[in-house]
């Protein structure tokens, strides 16, 4: 499949796990003061800062274009939790659960602010979420996640590395955010 001018050729591979791994990573990779806290409730302009700064190098765009409504209707459900990781204070990345659907889980957001990539967080970040996912009551049958080849270049390892396994992959043409103005645009109400 080539995609033509204006759009892009994206492979996305969709992973899971049906257990609770055996062994997770416990403590960071670095000495740095860290936290990992729920944002309950998070402002949506705050959101929308962790989204844009930590997806803007891998062109996610699907959350910039949602309404500030239907964004909050999102991130403020109870089965949905955000996670920031702060580093000396600082948001260094995050996580979001869904697990509105209760008999399984997506991992549908992890990363970091670039500043903070290639320093031993991203696994820790995503061993947090895997942690956290196995613990929301009922226990799901399974926690899933997908990423693409627009991702960073080591997510799809650092996710087989948590243990998660590809059961799926797609190709399909999307039309380029960068031209469809999508990557420069930050909806609201």
């Amino acid at each position: 499949m080539v995609a033509p001018t204006g759009q892009l050729e994206v492979v996305t591979t969709y992973l899971e796990m049906t257990q609770r791994p055996r062994k997770l990573r416990t403590a960071p990779a670095t000495d740095r003061p860290i936290a990992l806290l729920r944002a309950e409730l998070p402002p949506v302009h705050f959101y929308r800062y962790l989204y844009e700064t930590v997806g803007a190098p891998w062109l996610w765009y699907e959350r910039r274009v949602l309404d500030d409504a239907t964004l909050a209707a999102i991130i403020h459900d109870p089965r949905v939790e955000v996670r920031v990781l702060y580093v000396d204070g600082c948001p260094a990345g995050f996580v979001e659960l869904d697990a509105r659907n209760v008999e399984e889980i997506e991992l549908t957001y992890c990363g970091l602010v670039p500043e903070f990539i290639g320093q031993g967080l991203g696994l820790y970040l995503i061993d947090a979420a895997v942690e956290r996912a196995w613990s929301i009551d009922p226990e799901p049958r399974r926690v899933w996640v997908h990423t693409c080849d627009l991702d960073h270049p080591r997510a799809l390892l650092a996710y087989q590395h948590a243990g998660f396994v590809p059961y799926r992959e797609e190709t399909t043409i999307i039309d380029d955010p960068r031209v469809t103005g999508a990557m420069s645009r930050a909806a609201t109400s």
